[in-house]
């Protein structure tokens, strides 16, 4: 493979040189060293691509992919010292003005410690699973179950694999969930590909993993963190979204509207609105969130309605106008005064020309009358 890096570094910034050839064979290489540096917590990470010689359309997709990552993780990555052929062609492609390849790379050459990158050490990106995989696989799968060969070969097969799977885990690491969450979720999904994996039918083990581990992810997406369960049409629609995008983007020369996308992809402008809305409410906003700005202290919490006693009372009320007018005349004037008159007793007694006991007695067979009948 006609291809190396070196890396160099300064406090939040990382220089990687490619020289030789960009292409299939090494576009995961590069995929891998810029994800460490990632890691490492870059806050500035520039490509000097002065010593590649050709790039071909992997090394363009791998680019422009490690751009929109970056610009996920909150890191500026910019390709610079682009000259000659790989200039025209990230022109052709219509992505040299996103890469911002025109921009001046300041990096003198004696703070380069340029560390050089063992491309052998290096795991192979998501998509190239170790070789001799499948090798071991069959070797495990001859021995009988309870030999503890068995157990040994399965151990170093799943530790031979896991970058890879931790690999898969990060292209998901820009969608709210920690990235050590994500990688423990591959691990054990790389886990039940090892168990499940059938070596007599023929098929790589990457064929196999891979999807497995991708439905592990998504299904942790599902079912633990979607505070809201969007339809599966507008989550596949999403997804075919997401993927036309940046194609859509390198042949417009543009970022591409909604009316764009649904052309591309046969489907209503509509439906693309709904999908870009629907985005938005895969989380509910939290409560404890500011409702205006967060100057004014005030949550959306304190904005929201709370039960009004008021409306327990109504059915009260009216129920109790209704038993009013059923307790005898000199009764309801007795209750009449003392509630809503606020009399004493006394008072009540020297009006209506009765005796303060005689007053009591008439008031409490009142309340209890309406007090059974309210209770029933």
């Amino acid at each position: 493979m006609d291809f190396t890096l070196t890396v160099s570094r300064r406090p939040d910034e990382g220089l990687v040189e490619l020289t030789g050839v960009l292409d299939y064979a090494s576009a995961p290489h590069l995929r891998r060293v810029v994800f460490d540096a990632f890691d490492d917590g870059v806050h500035d990470l520039f490509l000097d691509v002065a010593g590649l010689r050709l790039l071909d359309g992997a090394g363009i997709n791998a680019l422009t992919y490690l751009q929109r990552r970056a610009g996920e993780r909150g890191v500026t990555l910019r390709v610079a010292a682009a000259e000659g052929l790989v200039q025209q062609t990230l022109e052709i492609a219509g992505v040299a003005k996103a890469l911002r390849t025109h921009e001046e790379l300041d990096w003198p050459e004696a703070d380069r410690d340029r560390v050089a990158v063992d491309l052998d050490a290096v795991p192979p990106g998501h998509r190239h699973w170790p070789a001799g995989v499948a090798e071991r696989m069959h070797h495990m799968q001859s021995l009988p179950p309870d030999d503890p060969a068995r157990a040994r070969v399965r151990d170093e097969i799943i530790e031979h694999c896991l970058p890879t799977a931790e690999r898969i885990a990060r292209r998901y690491g820009g969608a709210g969930e920690p990235v050590p969450d994500l990688a423990q979720v591959a691990a054990l999904a790389l886990v039940k590909a090892v168990d499940g994996y059938d070596a007599t039918r023929g098929v790589e083990f990457g064929f196999y993993a891979t999807p497995t581990i991708i439905g592990e992810l998504k299904r942790h997406f599902r079912d633990r963190t979607a505070g809201i369960r969007i339809p599966r049409r507008v989550q596949e629609l999403r997804l075919a979204m997401n993927r036309a995008r940046e194609p859509l983007a390198q042949r417009l020369g543009r970022s591409p509207t909604a009316a764009d996308l649904a052309a591309d992809l046969g489907v209503d402008e509509e439906q693309v609105l709904e999908v870009a809305s629907a985005v938005q409410k895969f989380r509910p906003l939290s409560l404890d969130g500011p409702a205006t700005g967060p100057e004014d202290g005030v949550t959306l919490a304190d904005t929201v309605g709370d039960d009004d006693p008021g409306f327990a009372a109504l059915d009260y009320h009216e129920s109790l106008r209704v038993l009013l007018g059923q307790l005898p005349e000199r009764e309801q004037r007795i209750v009449s005064l003392r509630f809503y008159g606020n009399l004493s007793q006394s008072d009540i007694a020297e009006r209506i020309g009765l005796s303060q006991m005689h007053v009591s007695r008439l008031l409490r067979h009142a309340l209890g009358f309406l007090r059974r009948r309210l209770s029933e």
